[in-house]
């Protein structure tokens, strides 16, 4: 049996290390643009996202959150400030993130505040100085190259206007590293390997964002012919519903597929960008001192209802994936969970006392049990003009939805402009709009008074 000599040098130095207190852990915040549900994890049988994949089997996949506002400015104001729509009052993407909050602590000023090193590195608040917030980062890369240099394009294509949104492909010859993710990426390894400090970094992914331009090799993984066509029910959708503007042009079915076929061809890229810092992780045995997080600002259609983008209230526009890699933490939660609750849920896990007015729910339980129930309801709202065409910047009025396990409800203007109800669970792509049922007055009321208790 070996004898352990304890000298009053080595106790000394033992007791003085259990004094210290554990350092804090590191935190990795990954925003991607416009990213829906299209994982393999989320059961997307042709989309490829290899390290997306992996990072949720070694984490807890979040299989129903929802975004509060399906629009990048007012939604990253909102998950940003741990508050809905309704207090923040960024409600366009011209509205400065801090016009109504000069005393909020964002997300990451939190930690900054708690002793973090903290960067922004790429697309966290929306782009723009009247977006900026210097008092939350401790260096910034700046979000850049929305659209690539026409020299680097191979091919691509445009649907024109009028639409309410840009609709375009390109296929590029830019080596990865060269991108504008791709240099995100690698300069957040940069900052991974230099900081000495526990960190919080913001990492903003630009794609899949249109125009979806990215390397040639992605478009590679996808046939645009083996790309099944979205369903275009929408002789029913209320006009308030509907965002697409009325003399659109709309793609043909050529056009559909491969319009779909770039999308995935974005999100396999992003996913790339992403496996980069996770293979970092790998190489510096960081995973067990990280937590990281991977979410869509909101969701996006891709011809379903017979429209594309984001700015609606259904399913495929208020609903993202969300990742929480966290050590210990494992499996999938069903239950319904909201953005705004990422804020809490960061705040807890790393032992920081969160400011008061926090409007979210942590999910620090449910990361320790993905079978606990998640929220009653979750609560959406979006913008709309008169004048379709300046609702981004204009809002006049809103519509507003509730969605249960079973049941989605939405108001426009408080209901004056129409109402919906769908049964989530007997019709999952919302084609059948209930509000009209006499049978089921009970329940919309229930539902009604659920969407006005908020």
């Amino acid at each position: 049996m070996q004898i352990l000599h304890l000298t009053r040098r080595t106790f000394l130095t033992t007791m003085a290390a259990a004094a210290q207190p554990a350092r804090r852990p590191n935190v990795i915040f990954i925003v991607s643009d416009d990213l829906n549900c299209a994982l393999g994890s989320y059961g997307n049988n042709i989309v490829k996202t290899p390290n997306l994949d992996r990072l949720a089997a070694r984490g807890v996949r979040f299989h129903n959150a929802h975004c509060q506002f399906p629009l990048c400015a007012p939604s990253r104001a909102s998950f940003l400030s741990g508050k809905r729509p309704e207090s923040t009052r960024v409600w366009t993407l011209n509205t400065p993130t801090r016009k109504h909050m000069a005393d909020t602590v964002m997300l990451p000023e939190l930690f900054r505040k708690n002793g973090y090193y903290t960067a922004n590195l790429g697309k966290i608040f929306h782009t723009g100085p009247e977006h900026d917030d210097p008092r939350s980062w401790d260096f910034v890369l700046p979000e850049d190259g929305k659209n690539p240099p026409q020299s680097e394009v191979i091919a691509s294509d445009e649907i024109g206007r009028p639409r309410n949104h840009s609709m375009a492909w390109a296929k590029l010859k830019t080596p990865d590293e060269q991108t504008p993710d791709g240099i995100v990426a690698r300069e957040t390894v940069k900052q991974i390997e230099k900081t000495k400090k526990p960190f919080f970094l913001g990492v903003g992914f630009r794609r899949p964002h249109s125009p979806y331009a990215v390397p040639a090799r992605y478009f590679d993984l996808y046939n645009p012919a083996e790309m099944p066509l979205p369903y275009e029910e929408n002789k029913a959708v209320l006009p308030a519903a509907w965002y697409e503007l009325a003399d659109k042009k709309k793609p043909t079915e050529e056009q559909t597929r491969a319009f779909i076929a770039a999308y995935y061809a974005s999100v396999s890229y992003m996913d790339a960008q992403a496996g980069v810092i996770f293979d970092a992780l790998t190489r510096l045995k960081l995973w067990d001192s990280t937590i990281v997080v991977v979410f869509g600002d909101h969701g996006y259609h891709n011809g379903e209802h017979g429209m594309w983008h984001k700015m609606t209230l259904f399913e495929e526009s208020t609903r993202v994936p969300l990742i929480i890699a966290a050590p210990r933490a494992r499996g999938e939660a069903k239950g319904l969970a909201e953005l705004i609750d990422v804020y809490p849920t960061l705040a807890e896990l790393c032992g920081l006392k969160a400011p008061a007015g926090l409007e979210g729910k942590s999910l620090a339980p449910i990361l320790k049990n993905p079978a606990l129930p998640g929220k009653r309801a979750v609560f959406t709202m979006v913008g709309r003009n008169d004048d379709r065409a300046v609702a981004n910047n204009n809002a006049q009025w809103f519509g507003r939805s509730v969605r249960t396990e079973q049941w989605r409800y939405t108001e426009w203007d408080g209901g004056k402009k129409g109402i919906e109800l769908y049964n989530l669970e007997a019709d999952p792509g919302e084609r059948k709009n209930l509000a009209a049922s006499p049978a089921l007055e009970a329940t919309r009321a229930e539902l009604r008074k659920l969407l006005l208790s908020l």
